[in-house]
């Protein structure tokens, strides 16, 4: 019998206690049978158009193409376009300029008439919003690629920045890791400035309002900051001299780029283990003039397919791959709903086998002597831990069995103290990557060159060190405490960096406060709970938008209600004590409610952000896990009697 077949059977007026045991158990029953044989769960994680328009894109750059393939990707692209005639950056979201020109460009690609309905309606909505001049950097990189626009429509990166020092004010060690992985290969395509083989010579003129060589400005990073004006007239002087650079140290420079890359391949999970980054890898390398089954270029573009979902009616491809992640959090899922500890241990024992322990990877430039000690991401990244995930695994193996998982443990929690940063908080990869002027370079219209501290990933590290024993006399712990309370907003909620978005910041917090041991009459705590109750919907459920990260919209409000975002205001208020409040049993029975005869819960909206305001995501699993994680802990702290959730998260 399915699980709605046996909702049915419940009367209206029945033990709320048993529907919730059953809700739990089939949940917990879904997500089992999810799991892979190894003891991991993957669940797909999903972006916006751009990375299948890329996709095509890329096999056009190379004369690759695989048609039936790109035209399940084309009928994806179709379906995600809005009412607006665009392509926003999420479900139900803005016309955004960039994703638009791409998801156009893809389409007619793979052979979309410009006259069909479809195509006049995004020609339309681009033009009606300034046209393809008006696109973000990396959507221009992309039009000089294709010659669609001239190379000075992209801001000048030298490729012989590689070899500034590290106290120069750019270094590649200052950005972001996304950010440097990206670049690296990127500058040897902008030094090269090489052509796409374009078998078709598709062009997209129809997309500009002025003739793009007859375009004068191009800078689309208008930031209000002295810093602006001063490095667009560097961005002048250097587009001035570059052509003027010695062959010499240019080939170096491009030398060096290559070796790089090549450290960092990181097999078939790629550069960076991120579509972008790898895409441009396999562009650096058949601009180079590797031959295509060359163990490095072959490598390079496996990992690229390794990220398609290809089903039988349409196909996307993966911005990345999340299972360390998702391992993570399920587990503590599971461990919550009290699942078969044989279940548990297969995913403990596959976690601890992914730890990262003799590699010192890009965050050891800053902070060399701290040992590896934490997890990627993905399923291989390791140059690349990072603090989240590590934090999440620390107390999922804490939790389950302390004492087999010790060394891991240890490892874990040394390099998370190891990477906080001076201001307290802890940042995603790297310590105290501040460098917040570069901002302000015309390469970076994208805002997110940067990965500075956040209050998320700070309580997520300060949840663990609580679980582990660390208390508030703790000297790293007072100033985690410290930077959460300054970055706490007026309203009384916490920015979220990673998800979607102050619903998922207070959470986080609520939990890391609560496992440290902060007074839940603390006034921060006070204004995080009212400010939740405040923004809980009529249908009892929690929902945010991911406009919520312009200035100018509302926090904490949304189209909808998501399973995701009201498990995680119940978990933040139950962390706050707050398991008697007539809201979380409101909340509770909208997750009751709307749990599918699967016995997970539907989800359309995205809850999830790669990089504010630029890209955003849709973790598949967020569903599954996060809600019964939320009703189980419901259960348990009410079937205990306790006030007090009892872990750092």
């Amino acid at each position: 019998m399915t699980y709605s077949a046996i909702r049915q059977l419940q009367s209206p007026f029945g033990d709320v206690s048993e529907t919730l045991q059953q809700a739990i158990r089939a949940g917990e029953t879904e997500l089992l049978l999810l799991q892979r044989a190894d003891g991991h769960w993957a669940f797909e994680l999903e972006a916006d158009a751009t990375i299948p328009a890329e996709y095509i894109l890329l096999d056009h750059f190379l004369d690759t193409i695989n048609q039936p393939l790109h035209e399940r990707m084309a009928k994806y692209l179709r379906e995600v376009q809005e009412d607006h005639g665009g392509w926003p950056l999420f479900p139900c979201g803005a016309f955004n300029i960039s994703a638009s020109v791409k998801a156009y460009f893809a389409l007619k690609c793979v052979g979309d008439d410009i006259n069909a309905p479809h195509m006049i309606r995004a020609r339309e909505a681009i033009l009606k919003h300034g046209g393809a001049a008006t696109s973000n950097v990396f959507t221009r990189i992309q039009l000089a690629l294709f010659g669609a626009v001239p190379w000075r429509a992209v801001p000048v990166m030298p490729v012989e920045i590689m070899s500034l020092p590290q106290w120069f004010p750019f270094h590649l060690s200052k950005v972001a890791y996304w950010s440097r992985t990206v670049i690296v290969p990127l500058l040897v395509l902008m030094a090269k400035k090489p052509q796409a083989r374009n078998p078709r010579n598709i062009r997209i003129d129809e997309l500009f309002i002025t003739p793009p060589e007859q375009v004068k400005n191009w800078h689309t990073n208008n930031t209000q900051s002295i810093w602006n004006p001063v490095f667009r007239v560097i961005d002048a002087v250097l587009r001035f001299f570059e052509p003027l650079m010695p062959n010499g140290p240019r080939q170096k420079a491009i030398e060096t780029c290559v070796a790089w890359v090549k450290e960092r391949l990181n097999g078939e999970d790629g550069l960076g283990a991120i579509y972008p980054a790898m895409a441009n890898s396999v562009m650096m390398y058949d601009v180079l003039g590797y031959d295509r089954h060359h163990p490095d270029a072959a490598i390079a573009r496996k990992s690229v397919e390794k990220l398609v979902i290809d089903g039988p009616a349409r196909s996307y491809c993966q911005p990345c791959l999340s299972p360390v992640w998702d391992t993570g959090l399920a587990l503590h899922a599971l461990m919550e709903s009290n699942a078969p500890r044989e279940a548990l241990e297969r995913a403990c024992d596959w976690l601890k086998n992914e730890q990262i322990l003799d590699i010192k990877g890009d965050w050891a430039d800053w902070r060399p002597d701290v040992r590896p000690g934490g997890w990627a991401f993905q399923y291989k990244n390791a140059h690349y831990p990072d603090l989240d995930d590590t934090a999440v695994i620390v107390m999922a193996l804490d939790r389950f069995n302390r004492e087999k998982y010790r060394e891991a443990i240890t490892r874990g929690t040394e390099w998370v103290l190891g990477l906080q940063s001076k201001s307290g908080g802890w940042g995603a990869f790297d310590a105290d990557n501040e460098y917040y002027y570069l901002n302000h370079i015309p390469f970076a219209d994208h805002g997110a060159l940067l990965d500075p501290p956040s209050a998320d990933v700070t309580a997520r590290c300060l949840g663990m060190l609580a679980q582990l024993g660390y208390t508030q006399k703790n000297p790293q712990v007072a100033s985690a405490i410290a930077y959460l309370r300054r970055e706490q907003e007026k309203e009384g909620c916490w920015f979220g960096r990673w998800g979607t978005n102050y619903i998922y910041g207070t959470w986080s917090v609520l939990c890391g406060l609560n496992a440290i041991g902060i007074n839940p009459q603390d006034p921060m705590i006070r204004g995080a709970v009212n400010w939740l109750l405040a923004k809980q919907r009529a249908d009892g459920g929690w929902g945010e938008d991911g406009a919520s990260y312009w200035a100018d919209q509302p926090k904490g409000e949304g189209r909808e209600s998501t399973p995701a975002q009201t498990a995680w205001a119940l978990l933040g208020l139950m962390a706050a004590g707050e398991i008697d409040h007539p809201s979380v049993a409101k909340g509770v029975q909208h997750l009751l409610d709307t749990q599918n005869e699967t016995g997970l819960w539907d989800e359309k909206l995205y809850t999830a952000v790669g990089f504010p305001r630029v890209f955003y995501l849709s973790y598949h699993g967020y569903k599954a896990f996060f809600p019964v994680w939320a009703l189980a802990r419901y259960n348990t702290l009410r079937a205990s009697n306790a006030p007090q959730v009892l872990f750092g998260m």
